[in-house]
């Protein structure tokens, strides 16, 4: 969720992009209005498709504390100073396949609530998405320690 949050906090930056109305007027021009893109169906879509690709750039990182295992972003983002010199480098592991698996199921199942809380222009989606639409977090509590 934090690299759909990304993606669309950027979005909301750009500026908005024009839709057609299935309604026809008198004149028989359609009616059209300007949407925010991060609110477009098609940006929307387009993000949710590509977005598990990225999961091989976080890492798993155990807490010397509390032994607690969690997925952190090693890599930088495409917009970032040193991101042209990190992507000469070609990174990958098996390690990052139940991340993505994880990531698709998520967005599979969970893809109409995404869209309505990114329509109610939600910060903090992960968080909105664990405690307010789904049980996920509560599933994921007890199997977490099992990274």
């Amino acid at each position: 969720m934090d690299e759909v949050e990304y993606d669309v906090t950027k979005a909301r930056q750009k500026k908005g992009v024009r839709v057609k109305s299935y309604r026809i007027r008198p004149d028989g021009t359609q009616e059209r209005t300007k949407i925010p893109l991060a609110q477009s169906e098609a940006f929307l879509t387009e993000v949710l498709e590509t977005v598990c690709e990225r999961m091989n750039d976080y890492k798993l990182e155990e807490d010397e504390e509390t032994n607690a295992r969690t997925f952190k972003r090693f890599a930088p983002r495409k917009g970032d100073k040193i991101y042209k010199e990190f992507k000469r480098f070609y990174f990958y592991s098996d390690a990052y396949r139940p991340l993505k698996f994880a990531c698709e199921t998520i967005i599979e199942e969970y893809e109409d609530e995404i869209f309505s809380l990114i329509a109610q222009e939600a910060d903090h989606l992960a968080d909105k998405l664990c405690s307010e639409k789904s049980d996920i977090c509560a599933a994921s509590s007890t199997s977490h320690t099992e990274l």
